[in-house]
């Protein structure tokens, strides 16, 4: 659930493609945006504090075999949301090994080609300080 979560609509869009026949299911909540309030620690110890406020979407869906599908998403963006929800439910399905090859393994390796990337970019800004010695300190 969390690469779904993390991962951007339209990646997640052009890997759902990928899966063939797409069950019929129903919903049990439709998707819906709304807040939540982010919480933080100073050190991950220190009292908890409200760090601020973030849009979400979430929605349920059942397929018609009874497998029920689950999905919070980043955004406002619905069929992501839809989308995440039915990936989690077909990994509940004898097309889990499918899911995983077409969806899940492919968003994997762009999230860590990303996380690669945003890394490469700080390490260029990255400072060296030295002390040099100096004639007088000797």
């Amino acid at each position: 659930m969390s690469l779904l979560a993390k991962s951007p609509a339209n990646v997640l869009n052009s890997r759902f493609a990928a899966l063939q026949d797409v069950p019929p299911f129903h919903w049990l909540r439709r998707p819906e945006v709304g807040g939540v309030m982010l919480r933080g620690r100073m050190g991950g110890t220190g009292a908890a504090f409200n760090l601020g406020e973030m849009t979400v979407t979430r929605c349920a869906l059942k397929l018609e075999s009874g497998e029920v599908g689950h999905a919070y998403v980043q955004g406002r963006d619905k069929r992501q949301a839809e989308q995440a929800a039915l990936v989690d439910a077909l990994m509940q399905t004898g097309r889990a090994d499918e899911v995983e090859t077409r969806v899940l393994t492919p968003l994997a390796d762009h999230l860590a080609e990303m996380r690669d990337v945003r890394a490469a970019k700080a390490a260029a800004t990255k400072v060296d300080f030295f002390t040099m010695v100096r004639g007088e300190d000797q």
